[in-house]
């Protein structure tokens, strides 16, 4: 047996990004739910009775959205395309281009406050007179360029006080995002929500959501997929404040930290226990990023903020998996290995 270094890829990367977009959400779906499937189906469907829930922000792979970045963009999005289509621009402003950007560069300071006002406003002028220009000379307007100018259009238009305002203009469905943290006051991404078992921590539903939405109106979503998944019935949901629903879900009790009348002591101590118990989501929730790629995502559009909340949660099961088997893996991969090396290649039918 010739046993050789390869410097090279198995494959190549660009296979990843095909097979994303050939199985799309739907096929994430099935691969989430066969590592759910991975533990026992009937110890599933009883852990599922009592499930925790919560929300977080999945960040886009943007910089930090200011006006100055956002007009410069638009400057060389369409010198690019004029480029591309071979058309001479009335004016470049290349030096006044220069110019103005070494004024906002170093002009931040209080008493120069007013020349950085004034050479934003010029080169946002600027801007708008290129891309004007851009789109008489291109009338009518090619359908492979309609998307993007109509984003850059959006940029250059909106106010500060606008709602569904551009944040990034190769993703242009990123939202600004607050969740109240001290640290980090707005977040650019979208929103993601996941339920996980009280008693073994298994990820049974994870779910990118469309939108800024509330997270109470997020919560009977976020079950269903769960009873889809797993095909358990879900009695309890244990949550935060910000899951208040009206009216409640036929079926479910949710529970969170607030005073009941005529609560008796006793079940007012199992339902704290139980709400001290839901702040375990929050170290899931960490896990999911530092370690299985959440802290930022890379791929593009909805479906790509769909796909890497699937994958993060599938993985997390995956792991969880391997450390409950770690000494029956170890020992097919060892059997694998002597067979390999001593009696020549076997096929394992399990």
């Amino acid at each position: 047996m010739n046993l050789y270094l390869k410097k090279a890829y198995p494959f190549d990367p660009s296979d990843f990004v095909h097979f994303r977009k050939r199985i799309g959400e739907e096929g994430m779906k099935k691969i989430f739910k066969q590592s759910i499937e991975l533990f026992d189906t009937d110890f599933i469907r009883k852990e599922v009775k009592e499930v925790r829930v919560d929300t977080t922000v999945q960040e886009k792979n943007i910089t930090f959205p200011t006006d100055r970045k956002f007009t410069e963009k638009v400057i060389e999005h369409c010198k690019r395309i004029a480029k591309k289509e071979d058309i001479k621009l009335k004016r470049t402003y290349t030096f006044e281009i220069r110019k103005l950007k070494q004024q906002l560069r170093f002009a931040r300071k209080p008493k120069n406050m007013k020349k950085h006002i004034k050479a934003q406003k010029k080169l946002h002028r600027i801007a708008f007179k290129i891309y004007q220009d851009l789109v008489n000379q291109l009338n009518p307007i090619p359908k492979s360029y309609m998307e993007e100018f109509d984003v850059l259009y959006r940029v250059l238009t909106q106010q500060r006080d606008d709602k569904n305002k551009v944040y990034s203009i190769h993703e242009p469905e990123v939202l600004c995002i607050s969740k109240g943290k001290e640290h980090k006051q707005y977040e650019f991404g979208n929103k993601s929500s996941f339920a996980y078992t009280r008693g073994s921590g298994i990820i049974v539903g994870a779910m990118a959501i469309d939108g800024n939405a509330y997270d109470g109106h997020t919560l009977e979503s976020q079950l269903e997929q769960v009873k889809e998944l797993t095909g358990g019935k879900i009695k309890k949901a244990i949550v935060d404040k910000g899951y208040k629903v009206k009216g409640g879900i036929p079926g479910v009790d949710i529970v969170m930290p607030k005073n009941l009348k005529g609560e008796s002591y006793y079940l007012k101590k199992k339902r704290e226990e139980r709400c001290r118990s839901r702040a375990g989501i929050e170290g899931l929730i960490s896990h999911l990023k530092y370690d299985h790629r959440m802290i930022r995502n890379y791929l593009s559009g909805t479906a790509g903020d769909k796909i890497n909340t699937l994958l993060a949660a599938t993985a997390y099961n995956m792991r969880k998996w391997m450390r409950l088997k770690k000494e029956e893996i170890l020992n097919l991969i060892l059997r694998w290995i002597y067979q390999a090396l001593i009696l020549g290649p076997v096929n394992f039918q399990r």
